[in-house]
């Protein structure tokens, strides 16, 4: 099993593949405009920058700049020098010329090559929605190369280039939905209700199609508590199942009686999903919270499987979440949140639980090797390998008095670096720590529109 893997090299240096991730970031060529600073050793971040409204955080494939969705648009950050990361370049003006425009709760992007995609809105939200390409050529002058205005919100997305794979939340059914961003039509769609009508029984608060990774044909879904499910999709016009990864019980699921309180706890929620660069590693992310404050329910974890045999999935492990001394909605969030599998690593971000890095070459017995945690300052997005280094996009996107959002740079740990045994909990947080819970709670239960919509709308 993944014995291909298992006996590379894996230093820094590799190709690029795979559609909207940066699957290896090689060293920076010594060309004048790439030689990053020394990268000091150590477990305490190399530099920061600023940046409102930062939340999804993607690396070019030379892990020489990050592009960072801030809400209102995306900004290019220079990660030359991991000590000083520096803002390159900002749009904000997305659909600025649609009579709905412009686009708002920008969210997500994928960047393939010298081409940017840009999408949202990813909640309900007023203002244009659709997608938007950029060359990304010029990392000081991202220049628009087509947009196209869709009808429905998109949380997440993919590209390969030419087809754009969006979560199409606001339509029916909560489908797959692939866009053709040279002619701007839709070429094909797939829902669960394409696997089996039944799936129509259950809430769908508790199906939503969360998120989207695509590599060689092959497109990953996050479908909440209904599971993560591998499609094919070498023929948008006809896309097909492959197999379900894992899920719950779909006739269980639709006899539950409290979706807002399902949804937001243990077991499910399938939140994130990537794979690594041979398509043999596939990762599950869960994002959970304790909603009662009764014990029910707290954070998840990463599942790890090998996918070798797409058809027969078999789960490996799963790292645990870092603990919480208050996993309410309103609490200490240390779930699992967005991440990258690269090279043998997984580089993952726990909200205020901090940054790991785990050395999975043995994906059965995956071994932490790096571990940041400020509960009182941080609420990390996601984390992504750079060039000698690895980003973090710190966020209030869940409110957090005291967090300043922004770009985050850590040292990139050698594979034989002994085991982080860092903080462990948050019991060193001090007293202010307690507002970021109280502005989480309003933003979840408010801004992020999550329970208390969903269950208002039939139709989502």
């Amino acid at each position: 099993m993944r014995r291909r893997t298992l006996l590379r090299s894996f230093a820094l240096a590799g190709a690029a593949t795979g559609a909207g991730t940066a699957s290896a970031h090689p060293l920076p060529r010594a060309d004048g405009d790439s030689t990053p600073a020394s990268t000091p050793t150590g477990g305490e971040p190399l530099g920061t920058l600023g940046l409102d409204g930062a939340r999804e955080l993607v690396t070019s494939a030379d892990g020489h700049t990050a592009y960072v969705a801030t809400g209102a648009g995306v900004a290019l950050v220079d990660l030359v020098s991991p000590s000083e990361p520096r803002l390159l370049a900002e749009r904000t003006d997305l659909l600025a010329d649609s009579v709905d425009g412009p686009m708002r709760v920008v969210q997500d992007l994928a960047v393939v090559g010298d081409r940017l995609l840009v999408a949202g809105p990813a909640n309900p939200a007023e203002g244009a929605h659709g997608v938007v390409v950029f060359d990304v050529s010029d990392r000081g002058n991202p220049e628009r190369v087509t947009a196209v205005e869709l009808d429905t919100r998109i949380h997440n997305c993919d590209f390969d280039g030419r087809y754009a794979y969006v979560t199409a939340n606001g339509r029916e059914a909560n489908p797959l939905v692939v866009l053709d961003t040279e002619t701007g039509a839709a070429a094909g769609a797939w829902s669960l209700l394409d696997a089996d009508e039944r799936w129509a029984a259950v809430h769908p608060a508790l199906r939503p199609l969360h998120d989207v990774t695509v590599r060689d044909d092959r497109a990953y879904l996050a479908y909440w508590d209904a599971g993560t499910w591998i499609l094919d999709v070498s023929d948008p016009s006809d896309i097909s199942l492959v197999s379900r990864v894992r899920g719950r019980d779909r006739a269980t699921l639709a006899a539950v009686d409290d979706p807002s309180t399902e949804r937001t706890e243990p077991p499910g929620n399938d939140h994130f999903v990537t794979v690594d660069e041979d398509a043999e590693l596939l990762a599950v992310g869960g994002e959970s919270w304790d909603r009662g404050d009764d014990g029910s329910g707290g954070p998840s974890g990463i599942e790890l499987f090998d996918i070798g045999d797409p058809q027969s999935p078999e789960s490996l492990a799963t790292i645990d979440p870092p603990p919480s001394s208050d996993p309410t909605p309103g609490g200490v969030l240390t779930t699992a949140h967005n991440f990258e599998l690269t090279e043998g690593r997984l580089y993952s971000a726990w909200y205020n639980g901090g940054v790991k890095v785990h050395d999975v070459r043995d994906p059965s017995r995956p071994r932490e090797i790096f571990h940041w945690r400020d509960s009182a300052t941080t609420s990390f997005w996601t984390a992504q390998r750079g060039a000698g280094c690895f980003a973090a996009a710190n966020t209030t996107a869940l409110g957090g008095e005291g967090v300043t959002p922004g770009v985050y740079t850590f040292p990139d740990p050698a594979m034989d670096a002994p085991t982080e045994r860092p903080l462990e909990d948050d019991s060193l947080r001090s007293p202010d720590d307690d507002l970021v819970g109280i502005a989480a709670a309003v933003a979840f239960l408010g801004g992020t529109g999550l329970a208390a919509w969903i269950l208002g709308r039939s139709g989502r």
